[in-house]
């Protein structure tokens, strides 16, 4: 009885381990998003973490033939990219991120992480 009690919890705690693990450390999706940097700021009540928002331009769901934006909400986990991103709030940039299924707090409010620049204008 003991034995398939132990095994049983062993079996449940990996199935765990591995539903955290998908949950917060597997990448979904990498890519690139390109558009006018908004804003960077640094906040949290006891994480403090590097967040950022782009807006994009292109033709979207408004009116026929008008330009809308959309915005792409993002984490920095690296202060260097933040410090390039903060020193030039305004401009044009392409940002390199990856998505994951779940944020952690020490990470970041969304599940985008920015993780380097590719361009910028």
């Amino acid at each position: 009885m003991k034995k398939t009690l132990w095994i049983s919890l062993g079996v449940v705690l990996i199935l765990v381990s591995v539903l955290v693990w998908y949950k917060y450390f597997f990448v979904f999706g990498e890519g690139v998003k390109s558009g006018y940097l908004n804003y960077a700021i640094k906040k949290g009540y006891v994480f403090k973490t590097y967040e950022g928002k782009l807006i994009q331009e292109g033709f979207g769901k408004g009116k026929t033939g008008t330009i809308t934006s959309y915005e792409f909400e993002f984490s920095v986990n690296d202060p260097e990219v933040f410090k390039q991103l903060e020193t030039n709030s305004g401009k044009t940039f392409d940002l390199h991120y990856k998505e994951y299924n779940g944020a952690l707090p020490w990470r970041g409010n969304t599940k985008f992480v920015v993780d380097k620049v590719v361009n910028m204008k």
